[in-house]
C-alpha cells in the first residue's frame, strides 16, 4: 500500500481538516510576533545592537516572501499536503536550531527557517477548497483567513509568559513541539488533493523573484534605521526594479511560469491584489500601535504604563473576535459574495481607525478600537481567497492565494516601515526622555483609515460575477478529475495564447485554463460525465465540443481548423493583379506586414487584434498605389483592390 493511502483516512472528517489547517495556520502566524515583545532585551542577551537584533524579525520576512510563491507554485504543481509537510518540517528543524543554537547566528538562521512556514496559510487555503463541501467551505476558508491576525494578536501574550516563567528559549521549544504535532496531524488527517499541474518548475523565474523580493522587502524594512535616502537603501530599491523588469518579460515567455501574470492582470485579481495590500498595511498598524500605546508611560498623556504581558493580554479580545466573526463572515461571502464582504470589512475599518483618533483615554477605549479594527480586518481577509479562487483556474489556486498572501505581507512591511517612520519623526519630551506624540498616533490612524478606504474603491471594480465562489465544491468522497491535453493548429503546432473553458451541459461553469507556450492546458472536473469544453485564441474560430470523461481517459486534445483572415484580390480592367505588394498598417500609421498577390491576384493575412487598420496596394509594373481604410473585430474580413484600367501604346488594358 502507498504510504500517503497509509497514512490518510480514505473520507476525512471536514471538521476535521478545518480544525488542523486552521491551527497550522495560526501556529505559523505565531512565529511572525513571537520575537516582537523580546526585541528590546534581546541585544543585552546576545550581546549585539538593536539594529542587529531586528535582523531576528526581517530574516523572518525575506524568507517568507521568498518561500511563498515558490512554496505555493509546488503545491499546485507536486501535491498541496506534500508541501505542507515541507512547510511544518522546515519550521520544526528552524525552531530546534534556534533553542539550541545559544548564538546571534544560530538564532537568526532559525528565525529564517521558520520564515517558511508562512507559506502553509495560502496552501492550507487552496486544501479547503479541495476538499470541503460548498456548505463549509466559506466558513472554513474566513477562519483561515484570519488565522494570520489571529496567531499574531495571541503571540505576543503568550511570549511575555513563556519569557518571565522559562526564558527565552521556551519559545522556540513550544514552537518545535507545536509543530510537531502539527506535522503529524497534516500527515494522517489531511487528504492528499488530485488536483495537480505536474510540469517543468521555473527555476528562472524563482531565482529572479527571489532576488527581487528579497532586495525591495529587505530597503522597505531597514530603511527606517539605515535612512531612505542612503546608498545601500537605495542601490536595493534599484536592484528590485531591474529584477523584476526582466521578471516580467521572462514569465510572459517562459511555457510554465512561476506566476501566471496573464491571469494576474484581470480586473478580478488584480484589484483583489490591490485591495489585499492596502488591507495588510492598516491591519498592521493596529498591532504595532495598540502595543506600544499601552505600554508607554502614563505621563505622555495617552499611554498606561502596562507590561509587556498586560499589553499583550489586551489584545487576546481582538484574537478573539476574529475567531467568532470567521463563520459571520462567512455567512456574508455565502450570502451576498466576497465583494461585499470585502467592502463591509473596508467599512467598519474605517470606523475603527477614526474612532481611535477621537476615543483614547481609557484601556477600555483602546481595547474596543483595536477590536472593531479586528473585526473589519477579519471580515475583509476572509473575503479574498473566495475572490481569488472565483478567478482564477481550479488547478492555479495555490499559486494564486501564494500571491495574494505575499502581496499582502508586503503592505505589512511597509505599514511596520511607515508606522517607524512618522513615530520617529513626530516626537514630544517627558522629563528627561523622548517618546512618540499622540499626533503621530493620529497620524497612522488616519494614514490607516485612508488605506482601508482605497481598498474599499479598489473593490468596487472588483466584477459582481467574481464575488460569488464559482464552482460548486467537489463531493470529497469522489474527488475530482484533472484533465489535460493540447490546444493545436492543423499542422500541429501549439496555438497560445489560448483559453479552454468547460461548462456543465446545462451552461453553469465549472473551470478554466490559460494554456502554455506548448499548447497544455489543464482543468478540474468535479465528477465523470459529459461536459461542454470551449477553446478559444486569439485569430482563430473557437471550437465548442460536448466530451463524456469515463474517470479513467483524462486527456482531450483540440485542434483548430479555421484560422480568421484578411482575404481579397487585386484587380484592373476585370484581370487580375499577380505580384502586387499588400501592406497592412495600423491605423496610427504602424507596419504590420506585407504579402504578394498570387497568380490569381488573391492575397491572405492571418487576422491581426481588433482594430483599425488600413491596406495598401501597389501594382507590380506600373507603380499605381491605392489604399483602403479597414476595422477588424474577431471575424474574418474581404477586401477587394480593383485599380482603375490603364491603357498600354496597343490599347489593351495593363493586368498582371
Amino acid at each position: 500500500m502507498p504510504r500517503s493511502s497509509a497514512l490518510t483516512p480514505r473520507h476525512p472528517s471536514s471538521s476535521a481538516i478545518t480544525a488542523v489547517l486552521a491551527l497550522s495556520g495560526t501556529v505559523v502566524a505565531l512565529m511572525q510576533t513571537s520575537v516582537i515583545p523580546l526585541l528590546p532585551d534581546f541585544p543585552g542577551i546576545l550581546g549585539v545592537s538593536a539594529d542587529d537584533a531586528s535582523w531576528l524579525v526581517t530574516s523572518t520576512l525575506l524568507a517568507s516572501a521568498v518561500a511563498t510563491p515558490i512554496v505555493s507554485r509546488s503545491a499546485d504543481m507536486y501535491g498541496k499536503r506534500k508541501m505542507m509537510v515541507v512547510c511544518l518540517a522546515i519550521m520544526v528543524a528552524g525552531s530546534v536550531v534556534a533553542a539550541v543554537g545559544g548564538s546571534f547566528v544560530w538564532l537568526v538562521i532559525g528565525r529564517t527557517l521558520q520564515g517558511f512556514a508562512t507559506a502553509l496559510i495560502p496552501v492550507g487555503i487552496s486544501v479547503m477548497r479541495d476538499e470541503l463541501p460548498k456548505e463549509k467551505m466559506g466558513t472554513a476558508v474566513a477562519l483561515m483567513s484570519a488565522t494570520l491576525g489571529i496567531g499574531s494578536a495571541m503571540g505576543l501574550p503568550l511570549t511575555g509568559v513563556l519569557y518571565e516563567g522559562l526564558g527565552w528559549a521556551s519559545i522556540f521549544w513550544v514552537a518545535a513541539a507545536a509543530g510537531t504535532l502539527l506535522l503529524l496531524a497534516v500527515a494522517l488527517v489531511v487528504p492528499e488533493s488530485r488536483v495537480r499541474t505536474p510540469g517543468r518548475f521555473d527555476f528562472g523565474g524563482a531565482l529572479v523573484l527571489s532576488a527581487a523580493l528579497a532586495a525591495l522587502l529587505l530597503a522597505i524594512s531597514k530603511g527606517g534605521s539605515w535612512g531612505w535616502g542612503s546608498e545601500p537603501v537605495l542601490l536595493l530599491f534599484l536592484a528590485a526594479a531591474i529584477l523584476l523588469s526582466v521578471w516580467v518579460p521572462y514569465e510572459l515567455r517562459v511555457s510554465q511560469p512561476m506566476v501566471d501574470l496573464r491571469t494576474s492582470v484581470r480586473r478580478p485579481v488584480l484589484m483583489t491584489n490591490v485591495a489585499s495590500l492596502l488591507i495588510g498595511f492598516a491591519m498592521f498598524a493596529n498591532m504595532l500601535l495598540t502595543t506600544q500605546q499601552l505600554q508607554l508611560p502614563a505621563s505622555t498623556g495617552y499611554g498606561f504604563g502596562l507590561s509587556v504581558i498586560s499589553a499583550g493580554l489586551c489584545m487576546v479580545p481582538s484574537g478573539l473576535a476574529m475567531v467568532l466573526f470567521a463563520p459571520i463572515s462567512g455567512r456574508i461571502i455565502r450570502v451576498f459574495g466576497g465583494k461585499t464582504a470585502l467592502m463591509a470589512g473596508a467599512v467598519v475599518l474605517i470606523v475603527g481607525y477614526v474612532g481611535r483618533v477621537f476615543f483614547y483615554d481609557s484601556i477600555a477605549l483602546v481595547i474596543i478600537g483595536s477590536t472593531v479594527v479586528s473585526v473589519g480586518t477579519a471580515t475583509a481577509y476572509a473575503s479574498m481567497p473566495t475572490l481569488i479562487m472565483g478567478a482564477v483556474p481550479i488547478t492555479e489556486t495555490a499559486s494564486a492565494n501564494g500571491l495574494n498572501s505575499l502581496v499582502r505581507s508586503i503592505g505589512t512591511s511597509t505599514s511596520s516601515a511607515a508606522v517607524a517612520a512618522v513615530l520617529t519623526a513626530v516626537t514630544m519630551t517627558v522629563g528627561a526622555e523622548r517618546f512618540p506624540a499622540f499626533d503621530a498616533f493620529k497620524d497612522v490612524f488616519w494614514m490607516a483609515a485612508l488605506a482601508s478606504a482605497a481598498s474599499m474603491l479598489a473593490a468596487v471594480f472588483i466584477p459582481h460575477s467574481a464575488a460569488v465562489t464559482r464552482p460548486p465544491a467537489p463531493d470529497v468522497t469522489a474527488g475530482e478529475l484533472v484533465v489535460r491535453g493540447r490546444v493545436l493548429a492543423p499542422d500541429r503546432r501549439p496555438l497560445t495564447p489560448a483559453v479552454v473553458t468547460v461548462l456543465h451541459i446545462g451552461g453553469e461553469p465549472v473551470d478554466w485554463s490559460r494554456v502554455d507556450a506548448e499548447g497544455n492546458y489543464s482543468v478540474a472536473l468535479p465528477v465523470a460525465g459529459k461536459y461542454l469544453m470551449v477553446a478559444n485564441t486569439a485569430g482563430w474560430t473557437p471550437m465548442a465540443e460536448v466530451f463524456e470523461f469515463d474517470g479513467r481517459t483524462l486527456e482531450h486534445n483540440f485542434q483548430l481548423r479555421n484560422r480568421l483572415m484578411i482575404t481579397g484580390t487585386a484587380s484592373t480592367g476585370g484581370h487580375a493583379i499577380a505580384g502586387a505588394a499588400i501592406t497592412l498598417l495600423e491605423a496610427g500609421g504602424g507596419y504590420v506586414a506585407t504579402t504578394r498577390t498570387d497568380e490569381e491576384g488573391t492575397y491572405a493575412f492571418p487576422l491581426p487584434p481588433a482594430g483599425r487598420y488600413v491596406m495598401t496596394m501597389l501594382h507590380p509594373r506600373t507603380e499605381h498605389a491605392m489604399a483602403q481604410k479597414l476595422a477588424v473585430d474577431n471575424r474574418s474580413v474581404t477586401l477587394d483592390f480593383t485599380a482603375p484600367a490603364m491603357e498600354q501604346s496597343s490599347g489593351e488594358p495593363v493586368g498582371a
